[in-house]
């Protein structure tokens, strides 16, 4: 049961990047509007190379979706979970700076808000051995 809800967070986690990284590179302008923010169009490049980080981070978690039912390869779903808690508090910590500083509208939190609760997920499931309970 418990590598269920691990199998469930990493495909999660992966398919909500995934698509938006895809949804960045290919239609950034369509894609901020549709998370309710507003840019400028010429800001288009920028977003999509975003897009493209974003995009990895998604994989890395449906790469870590499919270690789930393997065995023997802890180490390296909890590698997946040590980079990406690492580049997800990165991303949180600056939009929370920006939207404080002015810089970010508020509708920005939301990707603070999301990348700090799996950060959160994350550091706790690593201190505590959860992906050593939850592979087989």
């Amino acid at each position: 049961m418990k590598d269920l809800y691990l199998l469930a967070y990493q495909l999660i986690a992966g398919a909500s990047d995934t698509f938006t990284g895809m949804l960045l590179l290919a239609a950034p302008i369509f894609t901020t509007r549709m998370m309710g923010l507003s840019v400028p169009h010429d800001a288009t490049p920028f977003l999509s190379f975003i897009g493209a980080f974003v995009l990895a981070v998604g994989l890395s978690y449906l790469y870590g979706a499919l270690l789930v039912r393997r065995t023997r390869v802890v180490q390296r779903l909890e590698a997946v979970w040590l980079l990406t808690a690492i580049i997800r508090s990165s991303v949180a910590i600056f939009v929370l700076a920006a939207v404080l500083n002015g810089t970010l509208a508020t509708g920005w939190l939301f990707i603070a808000i999301f990348d700090g609760i799996c950060v959160l997920i994350q550091a706790r499931g690593l201190r505590r051995g959860w992906l050593s309970h939850a592979t087989p």
